[in-house]
């Protein structure tokens, strides 16, 4: 199997650039809100290293660029630690905080869309980059939406159905093989898929509206 290694650091490159985002996103947000234990623990930062989960941001990712399953790239960074205790609105700041990360990967989007409409009619050679980005970034945005600790979605599921605290953090032991199994389910793998293809297609598409 020919394994193209610098598409593949290229790859990881923009993954570690773009997770990096998406944590100090978390932090600066519940820093904002009032909770200063990100701040205090280094994470308000866009320095990769302050952000890197041994598993999620080096063992996975390069496991799946060098080997190629077959499945999109994934990973995640090292969880933001929040004390709610400190926000004035529990339920409201979290979800924000939550909600940042991938807001911040949707901004990344937007912003390949607007230098992609800018710049592509006179540098046409930096549309595969920007479709790397784009397609990295919506596949960080639908895996972290997905309703299972320690992912981002999982605080919009636990308020939505008014988990308990105590019944969360028992969910949150089991959310790391819940993910693996569910990762090699064929029918979630082409739902996922669909997700992230119907995602990165409509930046695409505004970047052609754009470009004109």
């Amino acid at each position: 199997m020919d394994i193209d290694y610098k598409q593949g650091f290229a790859l990881y490159l923009i993954l570690l650039a773009s997770l990096s985002v998406h944590e100090w996103a978390h932090a600066v947000v519940a820093d904002k809100l009032g909770d200063h234990t990100p701040r205090l623990q280094g994470r308000v930062t866009f320095n990769p290293i302050a952000h890197i989960d041994p598993l999620g941001t080096v063992f996975i990712p390069l496991f799946m660029i060098l080997f190629s399953p077959g499945f999109a790239i994934i990973g995640w960074g090292k969880p933001v630690m929040v004390n709610p205790l400190n926000f004035r609105n529990r339920v409201r700041d979290d979800i924000l905080v939550s909600m940042a990360g991938p807001a911040s990967n949707i901004l990344i989007c937007l912003l390949m869309v607007v230098i992609g409409g800018v710049l592509l009619k006179y540098v046409p050679a930096i549309g595969g980059l920007l479709g790397q980005v784009i397609l990295l970034n919506c596949v960080l945005i639908i895996f972290n939406m997905i309703p299972i600790p320690p992912l981002d979605g999982s605080h919009l599921l636990k308020h939505a159905v008014g988990m308990r605290d105590e019944t969360y953090l028992n969910y949150a032991r089991w959310g790391f093989l819940i993910l693996i199994i569910l990762i090699n389910i064929p029918a979630f793998r082409q739902v996922f898929g669909a997700a992230i293809y119907l995602s990165a297609e409509f930046f695409y598409q505004l970047m052609l509206l754009i470009v004109g």
